[in-house]
């Protein structure tokens, strides 16, 4: 079975990652695994060993610990390859979210997938902080409000914000300026991904 092919999708909570991967979704193929997503449905899940841990640290705007989130990304890769083995496309939203995660992930992935390169969604906390707090009034989404993104903002800029930097040196970072409406930052996303594809 070839290597998955994997893009790494970071930037802040409300910098549109997971509105510009259904896009990305649509147009190029890809399957689109949102680390959040995955832990938000891991939490609510009947007898999920997890579960009450995950609810803890998004609740306090924390990481959840690495081996948990690869182990659902790892199954929800397999799940899609076993449906069809041409997928090998993946953009992996909001992960990995600190140098621990990344080191994680090399260790339990390592021959099973390549990072081709980071898509980084690049805008101010002002913007991210406001989108989020207006999509919490229909998201029903529990970190959807100022004190919980708060943290979340630190944390990122604490822990991913890093991560970011390290793949920049290696030259594998993608950046798109985030701060304007969704089809012009689209069309940004399109003229990177044209390039790589």
């Amino acid at each position: 079975m070839k290597k998955a092919q994997v893009v790494f999708v970071l930037g802040g909570p409300g910098s549109g990652k997971g509105t510009q991967c259904v896009r990305i979704v649509e147009n190029y193929g890809y399957t689109h695994l949102s680390a959040g997503d995955l832990l938000r449905a891991e939490r609510s899940r009947e007898g999920s060993e997890f579960g009450q841990l995950i609810d803890n640290h998004i609740k306090d705007g924390k990481i959840v610990p690495f081996e948990i989130t690869i182990k659902l990304l790892k199954k929800a890769m397999e799940e899609t390859r076993k449906l069809d083995e041409k997928k090998i496309h993946f953009l992996i939203d909001g992960f990995p979210r600190n140098e621990e995660n990344l080191q994680g992930w090399t260790t339990i992935m390592d021959g099973e997938a390549d990072v081709n390169f980071v898509l980084f969604f690049d805008c101010s906390n002002e913007v991210c902080i406001n989108r989020c707090v207006e999509r919490g009034k229909s998201s029903g989404r529990t970190d959807d409000n100022r004190a919980s993104l708060e943290k979340r903002i630190q944390t990122y800029l604490q822990s991913t914000r890093p991560v970011i930097s390290l793949y920049e040196k290696q030259g594998k970072v993608r950046t798109v300026d985030a701060s304007c409406g969704v089809d012009k930052v689209f069309a940004n996303v399109k003229t990177i991904l044209d390039k790589e594809i």
